[in-house]
């Protein structure tokens, strides 16, 4: 967990490096899809220095957070008498949101699809690193008293103060650390949270910890070959405290929230990944709402995005309003 970071940015400037490899993600998805001019910077001491705003074309926004500030990116086409969704990006265990936008390329997939945007970072912990108090397997090791669960919903009312935020079309999208933080904004704000989409994160090991008083419609992408945070569940400090379930399990305990019926199906693939992504969907959920698996066959902690990955994931955003 501790070399997520340095991984993280080796990657999305390789990937940048090779301008129009497949692997790089383009159209707004991938590392090159969101870098711009935007720098990394980010790890202050509360997690919260300052984003820019990229350069997707999107306005910079005000800041919010108090003193945890994020900057929220506007798109060029909000309109305050139209209700706008929100997305709220979270970065992973020692990386920071400038970096995992890069990565992501979500800047140019929010301008593009109309969505205001933040991508704030979590706190410093004793090592240096940012994390996100998500739940006991990740990633609050030093046992800060941070809770991150109250920010980042004060971030979505915040926001929603300022602009005019859609209620039914709130979204978290989150990678390893922040993945888990994503199922932790699910299941403590299901009546504010329409969908969320986890890339190598995990739900609460014990499905009874995640109190949903809602469905929410939610897509696990796992890579097979994750050696950080494994496909088949695990423990991050190797012991019972800190297990966390395999990315099916993950998924199931949403099946169960969302009422979806028997066994997921065999859905094809997406086009998310320069690996084979197997696609399995539980049917029968509650209405409105759509519980999914998507499966990188080979793929790591840290996998190479195709095109696809940015307008898949937002393509499920939109798909799923709070009904």
């Amino acid at each position: 967990m501790r070399f997520f970071s340095a991984s993280l940015v080796s990657a999305v400037f390789l990937l940048a490096a090779c301008g129009d490899d497949s692997s790089s993600g383009g159209g707004g998805s991938g590392a090159t899809g969101g870098s711009g001019g935007e720098t990394s910077g980010g790890q202050g001491g509360t997690g919260g220095e300052v984003a820019s705003g990229g350069s997707g074309g999107g306005a910079t926004g005000t800041t919010v957070g108090g003193d945890r500030p994020v900057e929220v990116i506007v798109p060029s086409s909000y309109d305050e008498a139209v209700a706008t969704p929100l997305v709220i990006l979270l970065h992973g265990y020692s990386a920071d949101g400038p970096v995992q936008d890069l990565y992501f390329g979500f800047t140019e997939m929010a301008e593009e699809r109309g969505f205001l945007y933040a991508y704030p970072n979590g706190t410093l912990d004793q090592t240096g690193e940012n994390f996100w108090n998500a739940t006991p397997a990740c990633c609050n090791f030093g046992e800060e008293p941070v809770d991150d669960s109250a920010y980042l919903i004060g971030l979505v009312d915040e926001i929603s103060s300022k602009w005019n935020v859609d209620p039914k079309r709130v979204y978290f999208v989150g990678h390893s650390n922040g993945g888990f933080m994503s199922h932790r904004m699910a299941c403590d704000h299901a009546d504010k949270v329409a969908a969320i989409v986890s890339l190598a994160g995990a739900n609460f090991n014990d499905p009874a910890d995640c109190t949903a008083s809602e469905p929410v419609s939610v897509v696990q992408i796992h890579g097979t070959a994750d050696d950080t945070i494994a496909y088949e569940g695990g423990s991050t400090l190797g012991g019972a405290a800190t297990t966390y379930p395999s990315a099916a399990e993950s998924v199931a305990a949403w099946a169960t929230v969302d009422g979806c019926m028997g066994e997921p199906v065999d859905a094809g693939t997406k086009d998310v990944s320069t690996q084979t992504t197997n696609v399995l969907r539980y049917e029968g959920c509650a209405a409105g709402t759509d519980v999914e698996l998507w499966t990188i066959e080979g793929g790591g902690h840290i996998p190479a995005f195709s095109f696809g990955f940015g307008p898949a994931v937002f393509d499920f955003l939109e798909a799923h309003p709070k009904p």
